[in-house]
């Protein structure tokens, strides 16, 4: 697979996204790529760790340019297979059984974002920015919002859903979206600690801590969810909205809501 690497080493595999020449931004095939790689993954019981990492200056862009491009030309039954699909690669991340570490050295928009708040710890580098960027383009956060909203709480999500802003690594601790942020000199250094750490402790209560921490807090998500956000976000992406934000996105100009049209 030309889009990520996987190394697997003393019960820890690596997930590295391989295509910095695209910000290591989701296509389809990369959605099902990850998908696969990540079952595959799970049923293997010497991984008990799970270390998401990327090469280049970012770290996820979100959705790649010419997968949008076919997505604003498709209906809503396209749209909604391709939600389920995206529903389901963030729903495995997020419930893979062993622990999950992101390592952001660089920027994370949109469903970068949404892979970050999937994993059970985050470390950000100092050059990490953040986005949730879809308002800008008439789309919606919408399959990635319960992971998000789990890890910020409702109250920021209700801000930084809505401004799409760009924020830093400082922000996206201060809002518990990452855990730590370090130097990037620092990042791979802290990474090996926390691993270090979680060796030290029993593979089989890691598991099941990780289990009791959503029995206690969180709605599941459960099909009923993932298929409530994905009609959604296939809702929207075929309204006249959407499309104007993806064409104007594309074709770098003013959508016609911000030049009054």
């Amino acid at each position: 697979m030309d889009q990520f690497r996987i190394d697997i080493g003393n019960g820890v595999a690596r997930l590295t996204l391989t295509r910095p020449e695209k910000h290591n931004a989701f296509d389809d095939r990369l959605i099902d790529g990850l998908t696969a790689a990540l079952r595959k993954l799970e049923a293997d019981p010497a991984v008990r760790i799970l270390v998401l990492a990327a090469e280049g200056p970012s770290f996820s862009a979100g959705a790649e340019l010419d997968w949008m491009k076919r997505a604003a030309a498709a209906g809503q039954a396209e749209n909604l297979a391709d939600a389920h699909k995206l529903a389901g690669l963030m729903h495995t991340l997020d419930a893979f059984p062993g622990t999950t570490i992101a390592a952001v050295q660089g920027p994370a928009y949109g469903g970068g974002v949404g892979l970050v708040a999937c994993c059970d710890i985050a470390i950000a580098s100092t050059a990490a920015r953040f986005a949730l960027s879809e308002v800008k383009l008439g789309l919606i956060p919408s399959v990635i919002g319960p992971y998000v909203v789990a890890a910020i709480g409702a109250r920021q999500a209700r801000r930084w859903f809505q401004t799409a802003e760009i924020f830093d690594a400082a922000t996206a601790r201060a809002i518990d979206l990452v855990h730590e942020v370090v130097e990037p000199g620092a990042l791979e250094a802290k990474v090996g600690e926390i691993v270090e750490a979680l060796r030290r402790n029993a593979p089989s209560a890691c598991g099941e801590a990780k289990r009791l921490v959503g029995d206690l807090l969180y709605r599941p998500v459960d099909a009923a969810l993932t298929d409530m956000t994905a009609l959604r976000i296939a809702e929207i992406r075929a309204s006249d909205e959407a499309r104007e934000g993806i064409d104007a996105f594309l074709t770098r100009r003013a959508a016609a809501w911000i030049r009054g049209g």
